[in-house]
């Protein structure tokens, strides 16, 4: 997914059933001997370079797209031409029915997502697979960002997300197949590296992406009766490679993407500051992101289509570094200062003898503490750290 010589970037279809892009076979992805069946796909963010990708991915797959831009930013005119589409590639529609369904909405506003969804299902009669690629963020310092910028931020990430699932679920839950049998449906959620680590310059950002996580991955317990699956994707530092248009070129990226960088103040501004580290990354990479969009889009297609997706997909070798080194330094200061917590009543002496977990004392010189009266009273609360 990451570099790879001096291969050219092609379209999507060019490196379907790749063996180096094939899921893990424990998902059961599609393949030659497995043939995916036909979805209908809601796509959120679809102008963004990753939601432009996906939707390519899943045209040239056969599925069926409805491709959502921003309400302030796209107009459903200019998305029509976004998207080419060979009609070769479509047997079972008519020459003068598109595969794609071009359709604007600002996910911070609940009406406007309601409305997508209505009309989606009046033109293709179901939803199986809505993907969440909308995303907004402010490069800058925690202390420089204001409250409007703040609120921007988790209105568009997390409210925007709350917002598709809530007014989908329902549908998802009620469906059924033609034997009555639960059929739910497919969410895949973009999230970020910096829903599992933060990252200066990035503080709310990093807050609305975490604040996703927790969201899913606590919906997924409550879904998962209904055959309603979901994958949080977090992809690392993702290049714009997918072959423009001539309508795209006409509306290109910005350099950084979905975020907006915030002037430093003083205390902020010096050259080697830490709040300054994510607008350094940006402009040191530029566009040379060692993540392509297009294989990235081909992998999520497949997820799309797959019979038991995992709960997080990463992508791209940042990504797996990043996320591991993280989960490496949160275990190693666990083990750190696992002796500090307290067993609770019943449950035998506490880590490091009898000072530790169930008796009387004071701190030590060992570092060993006591639970007196007032912390008697968290240990049902903290008893299970």
């Amino acid at each position: 997914m990451d570099n790879e010589g001096n291969t050219p970037a092609g379209s999507p279809s060019s490196t379907s059933w790749n063996s180096k892009l094939q899921l893990p076979l424990s998902c059961d992805p599609p393949g030659p001997q497995t043939p995916p069946k036909q979805r209908v796909w809601v796509v959120f963010g679809a102008t963004g370079h990753i939601g432009r990708s996906i939707v390519k991915s899943a045209l040239s797959h056969n599925d069926l797209v409805t491709a959502v831009g921003r309400a302030f930013e796209d107009t459903p005119t200019n998305m029509s031409s976004l998207y080419a589409y060979p009609s070769s590639s479509s047997p079972s529609h008519s020459p003068d029915q598109s595969p794609y369904l071009p359709l604007v909405c600002d996910v911070r506003v609940r009406e406007t997502v309601d409305a997508v969804f209505k009309k989606s299902l009046r033109h293709w009669g179901r939803i199986e697979i809505i993907a969440n690629c909308s995303g907004y963020g402010v490069i800058g310092a925690c202390e420089d960002q204001d409250e409007f910028e703040i609120r921007n931020q988790f209105e568009t990430n997390f409210w925007g997300t709350l917002n598709i699932i809530q007014l989908s679920l329902g549908y998802f839950r009620e469906r059924r197949d033609e034997n009555g049998e639960q059929e739910g449906g497919r969410y895949l959620i973009f999230s970020s590296t910096s829903g599992a680590l933060g990252v200066p310059g990035l503080g709310p950002f990093c807050a609305t992406k975490y604040a996703v996580e927790g969201l899913i991955e606590s919906m997924l317990y409550e879904t998962d009766a209904f055959n309603i699956r979901a994958t949080l994707v977090e992809p690392g530092h993702v290049r714009r490679d997918d072959p423009p248009s001539p309508s795209s070129r006409a509306t290109p990226l910005p350099t950084f993407g979905h975020f907006s960088i915030k002037p430093a103040s003083a205390p902020y501004s010096s050259p080697t500051a830490p709040a300054g580290h994510a607008k350094r990354m940006v402009q040191w990479l530029g566009d040379k992101q060692p993540t392509s969009a297009v294989k990235a889009a081909e992998l999520v297609w497949q997820l799309g289509h797959c019979n038991y997706p995992p709960l997080r997909l990463l992508l791209g070798s940042f990504a797996v570094e990043s996320v591991r080194d993280r989960l490496r330094c949160v275990t190693e200061e666990i083990e750190d200062w696992k002796w500090l917590s307290f067993k609770g009543d019943g449950e035998g002496p506490g880590v490091g003898g009898s000072g530790g977990g169930g008796g009387g004392g004071s701190v030590t010189g060992s570092g060993r503490a006591e639970e007196g009266s007032d912390q008697d009273g968290e240990g049902e609360e903290d008893g299970g750290r």
